[in-house]
């Protein structure tokens, strides 16, 4: 399809449209285009709050989060993990890495959920419970209206942390490029589904797969433990965290003070703590 609009401009439009900062800027323009169209949608029909708008409060902090992420720190952060990836990978032995590619995919996929599952879990539940950690995963807590959009506030330390817990099992195990690659995407997606203004009627699935409902229970103003695995809850039932009430959280946010702005936010982690 993007092919297909290149053709259709004027030839000397072409090169300008493809340089580097202009691709880049409508890369950023089509993503949030899509998400919008994939989860707009489902919040207008499925509303978990009903009545909230669209441009609710803080919706421009989150959007600048958003345009920090693609624009400024995805390249960093995939740059990391692609050296902390070989860095780890070099320990690995050959004969073990082909025995895991040859697996069928579908049993390799299974396989890095289940693991990158059990590694969020245990991480995710040392970042609300380390004060060092903490300091940088309270921005994404201090959001106190969640939508697709509030999914990417997230201090990129942050990001770079979770991202490694995500792929240390495909690192560690050898798992193939494309297994990687379709990770990132589906759990991507997944994160920002989690996050949604969304309630859908899913029953007892609710039991094997991740859900708006159980995710906005981990944000939570008024507590501070449970659901902390992110595709199934299987992890938080098996170690006591799973919390579900058939209702909505009065209030999202943290009860400790942290500024609002985008750069504030930025620099908040790296402050000395007030007594």
């Amino acid at each position: 399809m993007f092919d297909t609009i290149i053709n259709a401009l004027p030839e000397w439009l072409r090169p300008i449209v493809l340089s580097g900062p202009v691709l880049v800027l409508i890369t950023v323009g089509l993503s949030f285009f899509f998400l919008f169209l994939v989860f707009r949608p489902l919040e207008a029909a499925f509303p978990a709050r009903k009545g909230q708008k669209f441009f609710r409060p803080e919706w421009w902090t989150d959007l600048t989060f958003f345009l920090g992420q693609y624009l400024l720190w995805s390249g960093l952060v995939l740059w990391l993990l692609v050296h902390i990836g070989g860095w780890i990978n070099g320990g690995v032995p050959t004969g073990f890495r082909a025995a895991v590619s040859s697996q069928p995919y579908w049993l390799q996929a299974v396989e890095v959920i289940l693991l990158s599952d059990f590694c969020v879990y245990w991480g995710h539940r040392l970042q609300h419970r380390t004060p060092f950690l903490w300091r940088f995963h309270s921005v994404h807590h201090s959001a106190e209206h969640l939508d697709w959009l509030a999914a990417h506030r997230e201090h990129p330390l942050d990001t770079v942390y979770t991202m490694t817990l995500i792929n240390l099992p495909v690192f560690l195990l050898g798992f193939p490029v494309e297994t990687l690659a379709g990770l990132i995407a589906f759990r991507g997606i997944w994160a920002i589904y989690i996050h949604s203004n969304v309630r859908l009627p899913i029953g007892p699935l609710r039991w094997f797969i991740g859900a708006p409902e159980l995710h906005h229970w981990h944000h939570d103003k008024a507590r501070d433990a449970g659901n902390y695995a992110n595709i199934s809850p299987l992890m938080d039932l098996l170690f006591g965290t799973y919390r579900c009430p058939g209702h909505e959280p009065d209030e999202f946010g943290i009860h400790e003070p942290i500024p609002r702005s985008y750069v504030a936010q930025m620099i908040h982690p790296f402050k000395p703590k007030q007594d």
